[in-house]
């Protein structure tokens, strides 16, 4: 059976070739819902502000539309994932440089949106840490679609029952009595939707590498 087009996470080739289509609205909203919020991620934890992670998400989008018409997909050159690292890495250096020549962060006292002074955490773009983050924002962006189609996919009782368990702690007797099941249930229950999670993670991430 034919995989759906609107994957949460489409397929690289497909996609780009259809986002050489300036006019194919309906590809570019799936390419930056797909991959907003990592940019966003990675921008704000490399230490600019909200503001300034948003502009970066702007930018690098706009670049990535800039490149479209003449890009080709290589796999065996270089991955999507480190690609688009890139073009994020670029437009979070745009930023820092926009502080001005002796600003490695914003001015004392003004805060990120995460509570951490921007002066104290920013990352330099060509370093290695910067890569660590993209590595790790990726990961989480997998999951989180990952998790979301399982989740899609099972019993809504069986979800819940895992996300009870797994997500909000609960011990597996209090889980059992809530559903009136046996805790084998509950333990059988996380088991399976474990596997599908990690399945899943393993399709994603084979279309978006």
């Amino acid at each position: 059976m034919a995989e759906p087009m609107n994957e949460l996470i489409p397929t690289r080739a497909t996609l780009i070739q259809r986002l050489k289509d300036w006019q194919d609205q309906s590809s570019w909203q799936d390419f930056f819902d797909t991959y907003w919020k990592l940019i966003y991620g990675v921008a704000l934890k490399g230490g600019l502000t909200a503001v300034e992670a948003q502009d970066v998400v702007q930018e690098t989008m706009i670049s990535v539309a800039k490149h479209m018409p003449t890009f080709e997909y290589d796999p065996a050159i270089g991955s999507f994932k480190t690609w688009l690292l890139n073009m994020t890495r670029w437009r979070i250096t745009d930023q820092l440089r926009k502080r001005g020549p002796f600003a490695t962060g914003h001015p004392a006292g003004e805060d990120t949106a995460t509570g951490t002074r921007t002066v104290d955490k920013v990352v330099d773009p060509n370093s290695r840490d910067l890569d660590a983050l993209w590595d790790a924002e990726w990961e989480k962006n997998l999951l989180d679609a990952a998790l979301a189609k399982v989740k899609r996919r099972l019993d809504p009782q069986k979800y819940q029952i895992f996300d009870l368990y797994v997500n909000k702690g609960w011990p597996p007797e209090k889980v059992a009595a809530n559903f009136g099941i046996s805790v084998d249930q509950v333990y059988l229950a996380k088991h399976r939707t474990t596997e599908m999670i990690k399945e899943e993670v393993k399709r994603l991430e084979s279309k978006v590498s």
